[in-house]
């Protein structure tokens, strides 16, 4: 910018600038107001605009240029210009902002267009002055900069891009002049960016041109030119307004004298039929104003019918061929209404006879015409409300004759079209009407009872009734019978068959399960209710069932929900099948199940409890998988365990707990304590849930040792819980409770991360050993967990051994498999605990990556009068040694049992003999 602005004031003489600016001001102003004069009506008259414009302009644009480089002092003594391309130069101004103003105005001024014309503009601009530079004769040539010529002809189409907007966008002065001073500053931008972009080099020997203007000739003839073309520009604009404020005054007063026409429409169409002028009357007559009537074809004012007729068409070739149409028809307003109109079309010829349009006159006569055609519309409408009505009609006249049928009541009762109905008795139409539905003889008593609802309806005080009528294929149909002034009454029949199968099926929802069909809660409530009554009444007994799937959140965990409802789908059908007289299955939700029967001997009820277990117990095939479900079943009777619906059904949930307490599928009945029990348990869940934040839960650590030399090998971490009432409580009674109620992952999770983090402080690096429970074993984020342990406390994995018991992973052994091979990885041990109880096989140690077999402390204590114990102890002892795997035994506490197993080869062991568990770690040193 600052070489620029140096240029233009130390390389050129303003007085010579100053005329150069104001010349292109002129230029550009007068480019703007002719390219306004375009009213886009005639295209010959408008691209006659866009000639006069690029004229002006391309010559204010030369003479700019010229006048600037007259005033230039390059350094050089230039002597002319090249006569050629000072012409040249002129032609390219000239042309190439036509045809920028051309792209621009055909396009509407889009952005598209404003863009391309833009560039077209500046380009010229940037031609005309490289060219006109060239033109220069001196001795000695240019060196040119192409960075600055691409910059200089950039600046001249960024700034024609607004200025053109500006100028066939809007029309006041305002933006006039604004784009007027954006195409002056895109010219001098261009010229002053271009005059840095080049440097005069002398040169004596550069050959000079013969034919060249000189300086003084040129400034005249640029004088004499740019004089000449602003006077042709104003002319032609002074010209054009006065010519258009005298059209415009005459068509004001031709206006006014149509615009004062309100009683018919009076409008002028080119000769495409397009809407060229709109009066008053025009808008009030069809709805349309002025500026959204204007270019429609006035084919839009007919009907669709008419206009795929060819009606429209053929109305101008009429009035084309005989200088007048005149008819009647149809035409339509903007809101869709229509009115009866007389139309006349007439020709409007031009000095030469051509015809340049036609003028057409629509008065509304729809008075006359209602009045002639009112009678056939109210039939019409009639018979279309008849036909279209979504209920069958029967209007009867005062002696109870067909008077009207409609469409709709034969097709429900399946009576042709062309069948007669008309003048037959009530009597008559409803033997025939149902006999053509069911297609077998009326008997007299039906149309003698039909008859009878139907004059119990009309004697109703509103003369008036409905009549629900169940037909024998299933369909429902109501009838309506209102009575009529005259004496007669009318018939209404509706077909409402799928609006009671719609409350049929929302009712059964209501009362039903979704997923297994089976009663649901309300349902079982209510029968169950009833069924207490009628055993009140009867003295029988009603056996209520609690029932919950046992391991059921494992199959959707292991396997997904889908899985899952297939499982409770398949129980509920077999459960569904089962269920007999005085028997009633339900499903509450979730993997919860009950069940009553009325029964007057026991062996009833019994045999019931058995086909229930069975149906639980009998595997599901879903997707290839044999699932083998299990539930707990627990009963109560009325009235020996309750005589209120409430309690029977608690006192069954009661026992139902208590056989999920016991481990093995078994039906357990109520007995009394039971509440006690659960009340006492659920006190002792809720504690749990607080225990931790209380701070009443502590570990207590249990050594091991090594069997041959009596050093320490590790330690095993033991649960303790001290109630702030009730004091210690044992792991026995407090760790089925949190397995229960869910509250063993929290506990879990202290457990290990306390035992971790209390590991890490010992003075020597000794293995601590943690129990897993089995719900926590089924946690999909224990691996995770963990991680996040170790990581935490900073305890290496290898020092920390978790203990499982084969109950864990027999459920799911792949999915146990994944978990144990996930744990090792981590680098931490597993060991088998209670090997020898429950399920323990050869098939789990070799299919697991167990680290270490610990023998229960059952066997050890037996194995001083047990010869059985003693044989499963060296049998354990023998798996390990021939698996290469450590066995631990628990339990020891005399000397006899530590010799015993010294000798039969038992790696390590523990127990109260070689020390009890202790809340602090005594400081040995670690086994080698």
């Amino acid at each position: 910018m600052i070489s620029v602005w140096q240029c233009a004031w130390h390389q050129h003489d303003w007085r010579l600038v100053l005329l150069a600016g104001l010349i292109c001001g002129l230029a550009c102003l007068g480019a703007v107001t002719i390219l306004r004069q375009q009213r886009g009506e005639n295209r010959r008259m408008d691209l006659r605009w866009q000639y006069v414009a690029g004229i002006t302009t391309g010559f204010g644009i030369w003479c700019t240029h010229f006048v600037a480089m007259l005033g230039y002092n390059s350094g050089v003594a230039v002597v002319g210009y090249d006569l050629v391309l000072t012409t040249l130069s002129l032609a390219c101004a000239i042309g190439m902002t036509t045809v920028g103003f051309a792209i621009v105005s055909r396009g509407g001024a889009a952005p598209a267009a404003l863009i391309t014309g833009a560039v077209v503009f500046g380009t010229g601009i940037g031609a005309m002055h490289y060219t006109g530079m060239n033109a220069m004769e001196f001795r000695g040539h240019f060196e040119w900069r192409p960075i600055r010529i691409a910059l200089s002809i950039l600046f001249g189409i960024c700034f024609c891009t607004p200025g053109l907007m500006l100028a066939l966008r809007q029309r006041d002065l305002g933006s006039g002049m604004a784009a007027s001073g954006f195409l002056m500053t895109a010219v001098l931008a261009l010229h002053f960016t271009g005059m840095t972009a080049m440097t005069a080099i002398p040169d004596p020997s550069e050959p000079q041109d013969s034919y060249f203007l000189s300086p003084l000739s040129l400034g005249l003839t640029i004088g004499a030119i740019a004089l000449a073309v602003l006077l042709v520009g104003a002319g032609a604009a002074i010209i054009n307004t006065a010519a258009l404020s005298a059209i415009r005054t005459r068509g004001r007063e031709f206006r006014i004298f149509v615009q004062g026409i309100t009683d018919c429409a009076l409008y002028m169409l080119d000769p495409d039929g397009h809407v060229v002028s709109w009066n008053a009357g025009a808008t009030r007559l069809k709805g349309f104003t002025s500026a959204e009537a204007i270019g429609l074809n006035f084919a839009s004012f007919y009907s669709a019918e008419d206009r795929d007729a060819g009606m429209p068409l053929r109305a101008l070739a009429k009035a084309r061929e005989t200088g007048k149409f005149t008819a009647e028809g149809w035409r339509h307003r903007k809101d869709g209404s229509r009115f009866w109109a007389n139309v006349t079309i007439e020709t409007v010829l031009d000095e030469q006879g051509g015809i340049v349009g036609f003028a057409k006159i629509t008065r509304d006569i729809s008075r006359q015409k209602e009045d002639q055609d009112r009678l056939e519309a109210l039939t019409a409408k009639l018979d279309a409300a008849l036909t279209n009505m979504h209920q069958g009609l029967v209007l009867f006249d005062s002696a109870d004759c067909v008077a009207l049928v409609n469409a709709r009541f034969r097709a429900m009762y399946r009576i042709a079209p062309d069948v007669p109905l008309e003048g037959m008795s009530f009597a008559e139409v409803m033997r025939f009407s149902l006999r053509a539905r069911s297609g077998v003889e009326i008997s007299e008593e039906r149309v003698l009872l039909g008859a009878e609802w139907k004059s119990a309806c009309l004697a109703q005080p509103d003369h008036g009734g409905l009549v629900t009528i169940n037909y024998e294929d299933g369909s429902v149909v109501d009838v309506v019978y209102q009575a009529l002034a005259d004496g007669g009454f009318v018939a209404t029949f509706e077909d409402v068959s799928e609006r009671h199968r719609s409350a049929a099926r929302i009712a059964h929802m209501a009362m039903h399960d979704s997923l297994t069909g089976l009663p649901n809660r309300i349902n079982f409530n209510g029968q169950l209710d009833y069924a207490i009554e009628q055993a009140r009444a009867t003295g029988l007994k009603v056996g209520v069932v609690a029932i919950d799937l046992d391991g059921f959140k494992e199959i959707n965990d292991t396997h997904g929900h889908a899985t899952g409802d297939a499982v409770l789908q398949a129980i509920g059908e077999r459960m569904a099948a089962i269920a007999g007289e005085s028997e009633c299955i339900a499903r509450f939700g979730g993997d919860e199940f009950a069940a009553y029967r009325t029964f007057g001997d026991e062996a009833e009820l019994m045999q019931f409890l058995d086909r229930l277990a069975q149906q639980i117990a009998t595997p599901v095939a879903v997707d290839g998988l044999e699932l083998r479900p299990a539930g707990s079943v627990g009963f109560a009777v009325f009235p020996d365990d309750g005589i209120e619906r409430g309690h029977v059904l608690g006192n069954a949930d009661l026992a139902m707990y208590r056989g999920k307490a016991a481990r093995g599928g078994q039906v357990c009945r109520y007995e009394y304590g039971m509440d006690e029990t659960a009340r006492t348990r659920r006190a002792m869940a809720k504690d749990l849930r607080e225990a931790i934040a209380r701070e009443e839960l502590s570990l207590a650590y249990q050594v091991q040792r090594s069997v041959t030399t009596g050093a320490i090998t590790g330690y095993e971490a033991l649960l303790r819980w001290h109630h702030n009432v009730d004091g210690w409580i044992s792991p026995e009674q407090f760790i089925p409770v949190a397995e229960e109620s869910g509250s063993i992952v929290e506990i879990g999770q202290w457990v290990l991360r306390e035992a971790c983090r209390e590991a890490v402080r010992w003075s020597h690096p000794h293995r601590v050993a943690v129990n897993l429970s089995p719900v926590q074993f089924t946690d999909r984020d224990l691996t995770k967990m963990l991680a996040e342990i170790l990581l935490e406390t900073g305890l290496p994995p290898s020092r920390l051994e978790l203990e499982i018991t084969e109950t864990a992973i027999i459920a799911d052994k792949a999915a146990a498999l994944h978990m144990l091979r996930q744990i090792k990885a981590l680098g931490v041990t597993i060991a088998i605990d209670d090997f020898g109880t429950g399920y323990s096989s050869l098939e789990t140690l070799h299919s697991f990556p167990f680290d270490k077999i610990k023998i229960d402390r059952s066997f050890v204590r037996q194995s001083d009068q047990s010869e059985q114990a003693r044989a499963i102890i060296r049998a354990v002892i023998a798996l390990g040694t021939s698996l290469n795997m450590p066995v631990l035994a628990e339990g020891v506490e005399t000397e006899a049992q530590l010799t015993r197993l010294r000798l039969e080869g038992c790696n390590e062991a523990q127990g109260y003999l070689l020390g009890r568990p202790r809340f602090d770690v005594p400081q040995e040193p670690v086994a080698a």
